[in-house]
């Protein structure tokens, strides 16, 4: 009987795990190999060059200016979309004024309002980037539109031509467009919480703040830190990629004040034609991504809370 079992597992995993092997791991494997190249990525004839792309990545000063804004990212937009997000599913669920035979409710309409807060899923990045593109245009766009409107002309900044403005521009961007999802995915986590825990920590007195970081944050941690992996991942990959490409001047400027790592592993292989290079920095990218994921799943492990 366990023999059959182990055939059947064994045979239900093979397909999957071929399919990864093949579509994941390899490509891998073959970067790191293209990363002692010197290969151009259009012609099939290299050569083996050692260990000069990586001592040439750690000498080129935009590889680090890239490394530095990706860093940036990864701390900082994790941190904050999640915190956006905690902050509004909690007000939403449990922020609403007490009503009759309840001690705890959620604010009136709030099914509209995750409904409007996950708008911007539906949206690919590339469009949300598009759109804020026009609103940060400084000849018409709809900020400078605004100030224009209540007398503030002096003050209208060039949003993304500023090099002091330009990234951070982009990370509001994309705060906007995850925080939505986090809300609806902490607002299912909270309605799943007895609403018995609540009831008794107010009645003993606790405030909400209380109740946010004694009840709420410790019974969805494991949530939060799955949240906070996804989101590190996804600025040092896709997202942060399309949002600087389609938004920045240049892209990558202005000076460079936008340039990530994703994007200039994309204008080394396909402007530049150095794929073997290009390929370095998307190992360091990959070394760079799992470093993160270890910290936060390390820094994040504690015992596991059930209810």
């Amino acid at each position: 009987m366990q023999q059959g079992k182990y055939r059947f597992i064994v045979g239900f995993l093979t397909a999957p795990l071929a399919l990864y092997a093949v579509f994941v791991i390899w490509p891998f494997i073959q970067s790191i190999y293209y990363s002692f190249t010197d290969w151009t990525g259009l012609s099939p004839d290299f050569k083996m060059v050692g260990f000069d792309n990586y001592s040439r990545m750690f000498h080129d000063s935009t590889f680090w200016k890239s490394l530095e804004h990706s860093v940036l990212f990864v701390l900082l937009l994790p941190l904050v979309t999640l915190a956006l997000a905690l902050f509004f599913a909690f007000m939403l669920n449990v922020g609403g004024r007490r009503r009759k035979g309840s001690a705890i409710a959620g604010v009136r309409g709030s099914g509209f309002y995750k409904i409007a807060y996950f708008f911007p899923q539906v949206l690919s990045i590339a469009i949300v980037a598009l759109l804020f593109r026009f609103i940060y245009n400084p000849d018409g766009g709809i900020l400078n539109g605004a100030l224009s409107a209540v007398h503030l002309d002096s003050i209208q900044p060039d949003w993304l031509g500023d090099p002091k403005l330009a990234l951070w521009c982009i990370f509001a961007v994309l705060v906007w467009s995850q925080v939505g999802f986090f809300v609806v995915l902490f607002s299912a986590g909270m309605a799943s919480i007895p609403k018995d825990f609540y009831e008794a920590a107010l009645l003993d007195g606790a405030s909400r703040v209380t109740t946010f970081f004694r009840i709420t944050l410790p019974l969805l941690w494991d949530t939060v830190q799955s949240g906070w992996v996804y989101m590190g991942i996804l600025s040092l990959g896709a997202e942060a990629f399309a949002a600087v490409n389609i938004m920045s001047v240049g892209p990558g400027g202005p000076a460079q004040s936008t340039t990530v790592l994703p994007l200039f592993v994309y204008q080394t292989a396909f402007r530049d034609g150095q794929a073997g290079y290009a390929t370095t920095i998307g190992v360091a990218l990959l070394v760079l991504t799992m470093v993160f994921a270890a910290i936060v799943m390390r820094l994040g492990r504690r015992e596991r809370l059930e209810f």
